[in-house]
């Protein structure tokens, strides 16, 4: 068993910049891959980003350029630095851990870009 638990979220102005965290906790050595989802109401999970060990990271279309994932393996936490954030990313954000072919989910984390 894998738990993640996010922090970070929270208000910001269209242009601006946030930074979520999400710790992992439990069986963490069999984690094979770190990630990004968000989901706006009625809409399907969105895959923001996600990054394999010792891999590259990938991104959706939509945020390359300015969205950064990365990971500390010291800390067990994985880290997406969202910039020129923009009024449609009011969303909720959730990070997801592999491990052992199933997916694993923190409990999502509001990030909400309004003037």
């Amino acid at each position: 068993q894998v738990q993640l638990v996010e922090s970070g979220g929270g208000l910001v102005q269209p242009g601006g910049s946030l930074r979520l965290s999400c710790e992992a906790s439990g069986s963490i050595f069999l984690i094979v891959s770190r990630g990004w989802y968000r989901q706006a109401p009625g809409k399907e999970r969105e895959l923001v980003a996600f990054i394999s060990n010792g891999g590259y990271p990938n991104y959706a279309d939509s945020v390359k350029g300015r969205f950064t994932i990365s990971k500390d393996n010291a800390k067990n936490t994985a880290y997406l630095q969202m910039n020129s954030l923009e009024l449609e990313e009011t969303v909720v954000y959730c990070c997801n851990a592999v491990a052992r072919a199933a997916d694993y989910w923190g409990q999502g984390i509001q990030v909400t870009v309004s003037s």
